[in-house]
């Protein structure tokens, strides 16, 4: 056996016995824990998660238990920090600070697109930021034009969204059909929606301004970017700064969410240290054929620090917005009650019609018609291995608008339960109606995918070099 097989061996040895647990062969490594982390691993996995809360909220609110879903939402936290205290219900808590989260990460992917990623070419990113511009304005007029200037026009924002983690959801489960060009054209038009999505949050959903309070938060702001030059590297320091600066734009009347938006545009896009600083020190330490505790420790921290800051906490933190932070926000905003005729009635109603043609209407015709624009203008071309039905199989996707949806409808009308429940049922059945309509138009004009697309249809790191697209 050669030295080489012979280490193999060993090492395989090593991760089936220990350290690690769920590398062993013990009954619920085998049947539990290796199972579950797969599943964690695939493109679905979170879209599963957000359908199967948002179902349970559902589930939970037509109930006969369906006070209970009420009582424990609406329950009050009281939080005393001693020059202020915060006394929100705990669905706000939820969506005015865990949802930060979500946001940081969003800001993340932003940064990192416009930095390293599609979107720093202009060439290449016009078509799908030319689409995304028509994917938001149409859905916004026709929502308009259907209320026809009745009480509620201020929700025109909420069929703008695309929801990231479902897109990519029914992209996952289509697999190889859907060519990574395409995919890649998707993924793009839903960064800039999300953009579009923060700057509509930013302008027209904030309240009374609290120019005080908004000053601190951007004097915080400029704190952490002073710490940045200082090359303050304990990232407990920044979390405190971070949290103070959440606060301050929760006070300010700026959406508090924003807060994890701004933190992550003045994240850096570049590792703090070059690499071959860790690959030095390594061979160093190693030199001896041994490793004690501190060597161990410089040199976790150095290999930490030779990574760019973006993609280690969008690596750190993408599974826990996906897999926590969005199911329990679908767990806290999806519960309508659907009984009783109210579920017609929402629907025909002027707020929920309005948003329901915005998504499985709007959307395809916006994304369509722009970036048919686009192309007969010569901004772009289309994706490689794509035609006109597969955009329009992707547009459709693109009017799956539950998260940032769901979100915005508790901006437009707050206090406002009726109106509330009319956008959540909009909502609801849009995009319901558009997954099933994106599938049908991507089962019609998809194509077998070609080499250097993986089995699962997730593209390659040929095919993709922004982490933030690989890890979505």
């Amino acid at each position: 056996m050669s030295q080489s097989e012979n280490r193999k061996r060993i090492d395989e040895r090593v991760w089936r016995t220990g350290p690690v647990y769920s590398e062993s062969s013990r009954p619920l490594a085998r049947f539990v824990a290796r199972p579950v982390r797969e599943f964690l691993r695939v493109e679905t996995a979170g879209s599963a998660l957000l359908l199967g809360a948002a179902l349970v909220a559902l589930v939970w609110a037509n109930s006969p238990w369906a006070e209970t879903y009420d009582s424990f939402w609406h329950s009050h936290i009281t939080l005393d920090l001693g020059i202020l205290t915060l006394d929100e219900s705990l669905q706000h808590w939820v969506n005015d600070a865990l949802m930060v989260i979500f946001f940081f990460v969003v800001g993340l992917e932003i940064k990192y697109e416009l930095v390293q990623g599609d979107l720093r070419d202009p060439k290449t990113a016009a078509l799908p930021i030319v689409a995304a511009l028509g994917g938001m304005i149409v859905p916004a007029l026709i929502y308009v034009a259907v209320l026809g200037g009745q009480e509620g026009s201020h929700g025109w924002g909420i069929p703008m969204a695309t929801d990231i983690a479902f897109a990519v959801g029914v992209l996952g489960l289509l697999g190889r059909r859907i060519p990574s060009p395409a995919r890649l054209f998707l993924l793009t038009l839903a960064i800039v929606d999300d953009i579009g999505a923060i700057v509509v949050i930013a302008v027209f959903y904030t309240s009374d301004l609290n120019l005080t309070a908004l000053a601190v938060a951007l004097l915080l702001l400029g704190l952490m970017v002073m710490m940045r030059v200082l090359r303050i590297w304990a990232i407990w320091a920044y979390v405190v700064v971070g949290v103070l600066v959440w606060v301050a734009t929760l006070e300010s009347g700026v959406h508090a969410t924003l807060a994890g938006v701004a933190i992550a545009l003045i994240t850096p896009t570049v590792p703090l240290l070059e690499e071959k600083v860790a690959r030095e020190y390594a061979k160093k330490a190693l030199a001896d054929h041994e490793l004690d505790a501190d060597e161990s420790d410089r040199l976790r921290f150095l290999l930490d620090e030779s990574v760019p800051v973006v993609e280690r906490l969008q690596t750190r933190l993408h599974p826990v917005s996906s897999f926590f932070v969005l199911p329990v926000f679908a767990l806290a905003n999806a519960g309508v009650s659907v009984g009783g005729g109210v579920f017609g009635e929402a629907l025909t109603s002027a707020i929920g019609l309005g948003i329901a043609f915005g998504l499985v209407v709007g959307k395809p015709v916006g994304i369509v018609v722009f970036a048919f624009l686009a192309v007969r203008f010569g901004l772009g071309r289309l994706p490689d291995r794509s035609g006109w039905r597969m955009m329009i199989g992707l547009g459709f996707v693109a009017g799956i608008g539950f998260t940032v949806s769901l979100f915005i409808a508790g901006l437009s009308f707050p206090g406002e339960e009726l109106m509330t429940a009319e956008a959540q049922i909009g909502i609801l059945t849009g995009s319901l109606v558009s997954a099933v309509l994106g599938v049908a138009f991507l089962l019609m004009g998809g194509a077998p995918a070609e080499e250097g697309d993986d089995d699962d249809g997730s593209p390659t790191s040929e095919d993709v070099e922004d982490p933030a697209v690989a890890s979505r």
